[in-house]
């Protein structure tokens, strides 16, 4: 077990209860990206970005001493911060995600970076344990979004920078419900693309400042958005179906093509831990 990770602390899938499967949001959201962890580590879509960019020279600049990647998943986060941080925690749910990134960072000769298992409720580090904390699309499938920023921040030292991109929702009812309604077809550990006011409100109650807040649109490839989640093919007849029957503004909102491919925004909050 690599330093760090805790034991005993797989969630269970779930139970069987008069014949239908009890799952736990946690399992869930194991059972989502276990499989497809390798599928995350090579995805473009993760791999790059202007979000990721612009995260990567905040991080040279500052040089953290030691830095928390939360919500790992297929590490790019984490690549980035190596160059620039004295050491790197990744903190993901999955073993199969921490094993892949793990992987990767031998390979790609990052010594400096250690795995931790956990969600992001339940942090198991010790109050200011760091100085820098990058997070990038993984606070949509938070059950509890509140108490991972709280958590976020009771690890952060007073005054150090944390940055939080994410899907953005357009915040209009009509855009909103299009778009929580694709997300979870296609993957249903899916909790919420939440707007730039809610993240705004709940950095705010969690002892965050945030110092800015950019957006960007992200170009999303239809046919390997659904294969990177393995989505089933009615969910993808029903998303497809969505597609062709939404209103014209969403249509137009979300620049959805002939194939379904479409377009997000994708958010960035700059905060300060105060």
């Amino acid at each position: 077990m690599r330093p760090g990770v805790r034991a005993g602390m797989r969630p269970e899938y779930g139970l069987e209860k008069n014949g239908i499967m009890q799952t736990t949001h946690d399992g869930l959201v194991e059972s989502q990206f276990g499989p497809q962890a390798r599928a995350y580590v090579d995805s473009a879509v993760h791999a790059k970005g202007a979000d990721l960019d612009a995260l990567e020279e905040i991080v040279r600049q500052i040089r953290p001493a030691r830095a928390l990647d939360l919500g790992a998943g297929g590490g790019h986060v984490s690549y980035k911060l190596a160059l620039h941080a004295g050491c790197v925690t990744a903190a993901d749910l999955s073993p199969e995600m921490l094993a892949a990134l793990a992987e990767t960072a031998k390979n790609k000769g990052l010594a400096n970076i250690e795995t931790v298992r956990t969600t992001a409720e339940t942090l198991p580090f010790g109050d200011a344990s760091f100085d820098f904390l990058g997070c990038r699309f993984s606070a949509h499938h938070w059950r509890d979004v509140d108490a991972g920023l709280r958590q976020a921040r009771r690890v952060l030292k007073s005054g150090s920078r944390a940055v939080f991109i994410d899907v953005c929702s357009p915040g209009a009812p009509a855009l909103d419900t299009h778009l929580q309604t694709i997300e979870i077809l296609r993957d249903p550990s899916h909790v919420r693309d939440y707007s730039m006011a809610e993240w705004v409100s709940s950095l705010a109650r969690a002892g965050f400042m945030p110092e800015s807040c950019r957006t960007w649109r992200l170009a999303i490839d239809f046919p390997s958005w659904i294969a990177r989640m393995r989505t089933p093919e009615d969910h993808v007849r029903a998303i497809r179906s969505l597609q062709r029957m939404a209103a014209q503004e969403t249509k137009t909102y979300f620049a959805i093509e002939a194939d379904g491919s479409f377009q997000f925004d994708v958010l960035m909050a700059d905060c300060r831990a105060v």
